[in-house]
């Protein structure tokens, strides 16, 4: 939805979940460590800086598993698409339409539910996990923000278990949204479920239409190791912070991720948004290497200048998602290659988002990247 004054789009944060516990996670995540903790979140704040939430040196990757929480019901603006096609993957945008939750569960006890799929190789350990999830609390009705560091969570096969987030909860009102994001350490769950397909339920989102529009949804990030795979510098790091006005970029320098000649084969950034417009042109990220030349990041689903497109997509064939919407009005999760033109760079990775029509809030970034052979 378009905010001409005010932030428009959350990049979501990563959050990690564990059973049924409160969890503490606010620095570097040892691999192989949960961050498990008796103590309360630490409360709210309107932005927080970004800083790295876990970091090795080690064979393996990172996956995610993500899906929105809400969906269109129908249009309410006469130049919008039916809402049949916009979920094939049409142009449009939350603002123009009525969103209603997604669920999938057939459980009276829930009112959102999607699930994703954790696809980890054969052979693979999980080192680290964690869930992320957020969204837009005022659109038609008004959600209370006490529920925001609260979701369930199912592993493949397995039935909900609440989750609370472990660390400080971003919170804004502005722009005529009123949106969060939160994070819980997951890592034990994870390691001990595999891969497959996790759904999460009772995500803080409100339905209804509005001139700022509903979005929300998760995203579960999980690093782990793999002796048949390259050697890679993984990091994930998480903030909450907006570049909301138009023009304005926001810079993370992934300290310790660096970027060398002679890598083995590249790597990946993902990065995690929400309220992007499919088709409103202006938004990019960049990534650089030391004193390098910024280079765009985009592929065949996120143009260089329509990144934040409503989408979750990946190199390669997708994981799997119930409900699979191609457009997800407001909710993107995208991982994308490092782009050739960067392999001749050296120094610490650096990723700049930027806006031109819209404003944003950045919440979570994360990369995988080879180190040199």
């Amino acid at each position: 939805m378009r905010h001409l004054l005010g932030p428009r789009r959350v990049l979501a944060v990563l959050l990690a979940l564990t059973g049924c516990l409160s969890l503490t996670g606010t620095g570097t995540a040892a691999p192989g460590t949960d961050t498990a903790a008796t103590a309360a979140p630490a409360g709210e704040k309107p932005r927080i800086a970004f800083a790295q939430r876990y970091h090795a040196v080690q064979h393996g990757g990172i996956v995610r598993a993500a899906n929105s929480a809400i969906t269109c019901r129908r249009p309410v603006s006469r130049a919008a698409a039916p809402c049949a096609d916009v979920r094939r993957g049409g142009p449009g945008a939350n603002h123009d339409f009525e969103m209603f939750y997604t669920d999938i569960d057939r459980d009276p006890n829930t009112y959102n539910s999607s699930a994703g799929e954790v696809r980890l190789p054969a052979g693979s350990r999980v080192s680290y996990a964690r869930l992320y999830w957020g969204g837009n609390l005022r659109v038609g009705e008004q959600k209370p923000p006490k529920d925001n560091g609260r979701v369930l969570i199912a592993e493949p096969g397995g039935s909900y278990r609440a989750v609370l987030a472990d660390t400080l909860t971003g919170h804004r009102v502005a722009g005529g949204a009123d949106a969060f994001q939160a994070s819980a350490d997951v890592t034990s769950l994870v390691r001990g479920s595999g891969s497959g397909l996790y759904t999460v339920a009772q995500v803080n989102v409100a339905m209804g239409h509005s001139k700022a529009g509903a979005w929300g949804g998760w995203t579960l990030v999980v690093a782990y190791e793999n002796a048949a795979l390259p050697k890679r510098s993984l990091a994930l790091w998480d903030g909450f912070d907006s570049f909301g006005v138009p023009g304005q970029r926001h810079t993370v320098r992934m300290k310790g991720v660096p970027v060398a000649p002679g890598a083995a084969g590249g790597g990946v950034v993902e990065l995690v948004a929400y309220d992007g417009d499919r088709g409103v042109r202006g938004d990019a990220v960049h990534v650089s290497a030391g004193r390098g030349r910024p280079v765009p990041l985009s592929d065949r689903a996120n143009p260089a200048d329509d990144v934040l497109n409503s989408t979750v997509s990946e190199p390669g064939r997708p994981a799997r998602r119930s409900p699979a919407y191609a457009n997800t009005l407001g909710y993107d999760s995208d991982v994308l290659r490092l782009p050739d033109r960067l392999r001749g760079q050296r120094g610490d990775l650096t990723v700049r988002m930027s806006a031109r029509r819209d404003a944003a809030w950045t919440g979570v970034l994360f990369a995988a990247v080879d180190v040199k052979r």
